[in-house]
């Protein structure tokens, strides 16, 4: 009996001393890293890059967005563009500003002290804009020398200058993108936006084939468009 009570105790002791000695060990392999949360502003890069070659275009954007938990963001765009676009039978130039808001979720897994993010996120869209139609070709019929009407059409160019005033869009936008902290707080990224309206104003006479924030507006009322930013994070706290 006595061996076996002491082999229960000393069972016991290797038993507790093993485990002390585990325990700063499991303290040690639990490593916290406090991450920054705050309100990261930028621009979008590709905006002036567009206006410096396209004397037709002018326009730019502001984008933030802030960390509710370490992978969810809420985003925003907020931006204005003017713009002459020209249809095989029509001028036209585009004023308005737009907004998109929404959110982001990273999907890239981070080492210790990495913040770079392979994004996902959805926003709504609204634009307000206007629409000058700068000039429009009507074809009519032609006459011949002798005075009988020809075959072939002849274009006439009128330029009406007519405006078309407080024009509305909404969309909805799929976007896929990534960001790469380049140095501390410092942010690259690019985007990928695929935008489905879900109304615009149509005036009479004329449809609207541009509208800002959702680009070329297609036979689909589906629009691709890009973005390439440069934004810096405000570090308010670290959580």
């Amino acid at each position: 009996m006595s061996k076996y009570t002491i082999s229960c105790c000393l069972f016991l002791l290797a038993f507790f001393a093993q485990a002390q000695e585990n325990k700063p060990l499991e303290q040690n392999d639990s490593l916290v890293y406090k991450k920054n949360y705050g309100l990261r502003v930028g621009v979008d890069l590709s905006k002036p890059i567009i206006a410096a070659r396209d004397v037709d275009y002018k326009g730019f954007e502001i984008v933030a967005d802030y960390r509710l938990r370490p992978n969810v963001y809420i985003a925003a765009e907020l931006g204005h563009v003017e713009k002459t676009s020209e249809e095989d039978r029509y001028q036209f130039f585009t004023k308005g500003s737009y907004l998109t808001v929404g959110i982001n979720r990273n999907a890239f897994k981070n080492w210790l002290e990495m913040d770079n993010e392979l994004y996902y996120g959805f926003r709504y869209g609204f634009s307000r804009f206007s629409q000058t139609l700068n000039q429009y070709t009507i074809f009519q019929k032609g006459v011949a020398i002798d005075g009988t009407s020809s075959a072939y059409f002849d274009p006439a160019t009128e330029q009406p200058n007519r405006k078309f005033e407080d024009q509305n869009a909404h969309w909805v936008s799929l976007v896929l993108g990534m960001k790469v902290e380049t140095f501390k707080n410092l942010y690259l990224g690019l985007a990928i936006n695929i935008s489905k309206l879900l109304r615009i104003d149509t005036p009479e006479n004329f449809e609207n084939l541009y509208v800002p924030g959702f680009n070329k507006v297609y036979a689909t009322n589906s629009s691709v468009s890009f973005n390439y930013t440069l934004s810096y994070r405000i570090p308010l706290y670290k959580k």
